[in-house]
């Protein structure tokens, strides 16, 4: 079960660290530099990753007994750009205390 955890916070970086990409290189470059494939790579494997974490925020909250508050605090972290690697964190203090 803590696999799950941990599984939950590796997908929450590299969500956290797809979006800020598709946000500041991405998106520039396809409006900035007219490189329009930039978004289309990095859109697709950041929806992936996105797809991915709420799917194991569910599974962190089913598995850990984690109330609504814990599950939309995540949700809340996954569009603030910075926000999975901010809580990064706390959820490394929760995974150390199962």
């Amino acid at each position: 079960m803590k696999k799950t955890f941990n599984w939950f916070r590796k997908i929450a970086i590299a969500e956290g660290i797809s979006f800020v990409v598709l946000l500041f290189i991405a998106m520039p470059l396809k409006y900035l530099a007219h490189i329009p494939i930039a978004v289309t790579i990095c859109g697709g494997l950041h929806g992936i990753l996105f797809i991915s974490f709420v799917a194991l925020a569910r599974e962190v909250k089913s598995d850990y007994k984690k109330d609504g508050r814990w599950f939309r605090r995540a949700l809340l972290a996954s569009v603030i750009p910075f926000g999975t690697i901010y809580m990064d964190r706390e959820w490394k203090k929760e995974e150390m205390m199962i």
